[in-house]
């Protein structure tokens, strides 16, 4: 263990010391570079005690302090344990005394039993060997802890290295010095121990060794392209170049030899830093190094000199060898090439339980895949105990599969597609585009365009680049009262009674007034302008409440108004949460009126991928909610007004009669601000599916009070929104 002296501080957990050079090497490169071999000591013990559990090895000097155990039988039987004393013997009850010291561990059963066979013959004898003695050692110079240490007397100059934490930043690892008796015994140069685990040269240390680190004789740094890119020291003032990077690991094959860079330090010049170019073949690597040198070596360059590229909506990214005369057909065989794995895998792999899509269906390792291009939209997974064919396939309904259709494949730009090509000489960049279609479809064509090594070529999906209108297929889902429900393929610019004809037409429970129509694009703005207001009103709730909680004493306790303001924060931001809940549909409204029969209102909308037109049968009932003795769904009677249902449904002496509003059932809001087009709410007739909302009287709690308003303001906006009664309905709960 550690002497307790002037070097007694615990330095297990100090930062490592940084070099005048390290800081330089940093920055010159703002790169950070350890001491080759640092972090061999860099987990060394805070104490180092004497093993006294490791295999003694035969060639083991005893001597005064080891323990000896000794076991004779035949002629005579001994059992006795004795201790090298400090004369270097041990004395044996009727046997006397035997000389030790000096003797190998190995060799002490032959010396014990010669003592013995002396007064008897016949016998066996047995040794081994209990505590051994301690030594002490000191470590001087240029350590990282000097001091002096305890340690095993099997000890050797490595172990005591680690438990010093071997040399400092400026100290050397290449010439380590055991001197006994003022003369030096040993030499070892770590960096071979190290490097190539040579451990020939360690010395085994005896009581009062003395380990002396010398100065490093010089460093030099290693960056770029090495193995280990690290600060080395120097051991001679004619150590190469390559004796260097053999104790580096030589180069990654990405490094490329051919530029290397040599950075030197003179400080007999004016101006001291100079930098050299040259080869890492024999004659450069036989350079000679010289403290403060930095060699920096280049990468090779990821470009291919004889490879074009085809990347984008591809079934798998490829690089091959350009060949002369080399088109775009002959890198596009087939058109098979221009499915994506994705689309491959919605079309095999539809409704399976899958885990990890991106492993099964890309399987690319080693290859770079364009972004996102062959992750399915869908959120579909694959198993990590699925085989890519396996047959967990679970069941999936109609409603999930239908809205599925038409998204199987990727649909290919067949007008766009470009070849992106560097000019060598120049370095500038040019963008040529072609048209797909064309190229694919006739060899001979001049948008089957010639090809140069170095060109990556690109295929765009329609979602890429958006094309026109006219150009894009359609794929628009009916359901409800029409004849033939389902997935329908729409040519450009069909309009919504085009659709119904392709479905065969409405039946004859067709309610027209609650036709709905939902488009994804429109869901999307929905939500935003949704997300929009929730955090407005949020932002009003927190101003109101912080309001409260600087004016609003009112006579009560402190503890009251806390109390109160609490109550207050939690009731809004229940509120809050629950409005966060709330989803767009995408709902257009197309405004019906309510004697409207014919279909033929319906507006000639053009359709759009995606779109969903829904026309249901025609309800019974009208919905009433809010603050009403009854929330019911009540039988709709013809002519039956928002007076006549409220008074079934009994609203409660809370019920805030003059903010009353209507959901209708064809998408729209009917209240009370909306008078420009209704003269009365309340007047109004209702039709079947309609939805009555009856809000609450606002309270005198300022959170609970914007609150409120914020709910009446938004009776307004909620059609934008597409949020249907439900949802509503759902905050109040």
């Amino acid at each position: 263990m550690r002497d307790n002296g002037q070097y007694g501080k615990n330095y297990a957990n100090q930062k490592p010391e940084k070099s005048e050079f390290q800081s330089f090497i940093q920055y010159a490169t703002g790169k950070k570079l350890a001491h080759f071999g640092s972090d061999f000591f860099s987990n060394t013990p805070s104490s180092f005690a004497p093993l006294q559990n490791t295999p003694l090895p035969s060639d083991y000097v005893l001597g005064a302090g080891d323990e000896v155990m000794i076991r004779a039988w035949g002629s005579v039987d001994i059992d006795y344990k004795a201790t090298v004393d400090r004369n270097g013997v041990i004395n044996i009850p009727t046997i006397g005394s035997v000389a030790l010291a000096g003797v190998k561990a190995g060799e002490a059963d032959a010396v014990i039993k010669s003592s013995i066979g002396k007064l008897y013959r016949d016998v066996a004898v047995s040794v081994t060997f209990g505590r051994l003695r301690a030594i002490t050692v000191y470590v001087v110079g240029q350590a990282k802890k000097p001091g002096s240490y305890t340690v095993s007397g099997f000890s050797t100059l490595v172990t005591a290295l680690l438990a010093s934490g071997g040399p400092n930043a400026n100290g050397s690892m290449r010439n380590v010095q055991v001197k006994r008796d003022g003369k030096m015994v040993g030499n070892l140069d770590m960096y071979a121990f190290i490097a190539k685990g040579d451990k020939s040269h360690d010395v085994k240390l005896q009581d009062g060794d003395t380990i002396f680190i010398p100065a490093a004789a010089g460093h030099i740094a290693l960056v770029g392209k090495v193995n280990t890119p690290a600060i080395y020291e120097l051991k001679s003032a004619n150590e190469s170049l390559g004796s260097i990077l053999e104790i580096a690991g030589g180069l990654p094959v990405i490094a490329d030899p051919r530029r290397a860079f040599l950075e030197r330090i003179d400080p007999s010049k004016s101006q001291p830093r100079s930098v050299e170019e040259f080869n890492l073949n024999k004659v450069g690597l036989s350079k000679t190094l010289k403290d403060g040198d930095m060699l920096t070596v280049s990468s090779i360059t990821p470009e291919f000199s004889n490879a074009v590229t085809l990347r984008g909506n591809v079934s798998q990214q490829l690089r091959v060898p350009f060949t002369p005369g080399m088109h775009v057909r002959d890198l596009i065989p087939s058109r098979d090439m221009l499915v994506t794995r994705s689309s491959i895998a919605r079309q095999n792999l539809e409704g399976r339980d899958l885990k990890d899509y991106k492993d099964a269906a890309d399987n690319t390792e080693g290859r770079d895949i364009p972004k996102d291009r062959d992750i399915p939209k869908d959120g579909l997974n694959i198993s990590a105990d699925d085989n890519l064919y396996g047959d967990k396939i679970k069941k999936q309904n109609a409603n999930s599969i239908a809205s599925k259709i038409g998204s199987a494949v990727d649909e290919v730009n067949w007008e766009y597609a470009s070849v992106e090509r560097v000019d060598r000489d120049t370095l500038n960049v040019s963008l040529v585009s072609f048209n797909l279609g064309k190229a694919m479809a006739d060899v001979n064509s001049p948008e089957n365009i010639a090809l140069q090594p170095g060109d990556t070529v690109t295929i765009f999906s329609q979602d890429d680049i958006q094309v026109p209108l006219a150009k894009r297929k359609v794929f628009v889902r009916v359901e409800g009262e029409v004849n033939v429900p389902g997935v329908y393929q729409m040519s450009p610019g069909e309009t919504l009674p085009s659709l119904i004809a392709k479905a065969g037409g409405t039946t004859s429970n067709a309610y027209l007034f609650g036709t709905e129509f939902y488009r994804e694009q429109v869901r999307k703005e929905q939500q935003a302008n949704l997300e929009k207001a929730i955090r407005r009103l949020e932002s009003q709730m927190r101003s109101e409440n912080a309001k409260a909680a600087a004016n609003d004493s009112g006579g009560q306790d402190a503890a009251t108004i806390t109390a109160k303001l609490k109550a207050a924060q939690e009731s809004s931001a229940q509120a809050i949460a629950k409005m966060h809940e709330l989803k767009a549909t995408g709902r257009i409204s197309f405004g019906l009126a309510a004697n409207d029969e014919s279909f033929d209102k319906l507006p000639t909308l053009k359709l759009e991928n995606g779109d969903q037109l829904v026309i249901p049968s025609r309800p019974d009932f009208v919905h009433v909610f809010g603050a009403v003795n009854q929330e019911s769904s009540m039988i709709w009677r013809r002519g039956g007004t928002v007076d006549k249902y409220l008074e079934d449904a009994g609203p409660t002496s809370e019920a805030d009669m003059d903010n009353i509003f209507v959901l209708r059932a064809n998408g729209t809001v009917l209240s009370a601000t909306g008078r420009g087009w209704f003269s009365s709410v309340k007047s109004s007739e209702l039709m079947p599916g309609d939805s009555i909302v009856v809000p609450e009287r606002l309270n005198k709690e300022p959170a609970y009070k914007t609150f409120t308003n914020g709910l009446k303001d938004w009776a307004q906006i909620l059609s934008g929104f597409g949020i249907s009664a439900a949802a509503i309905k759902s905050l109040r709960q």
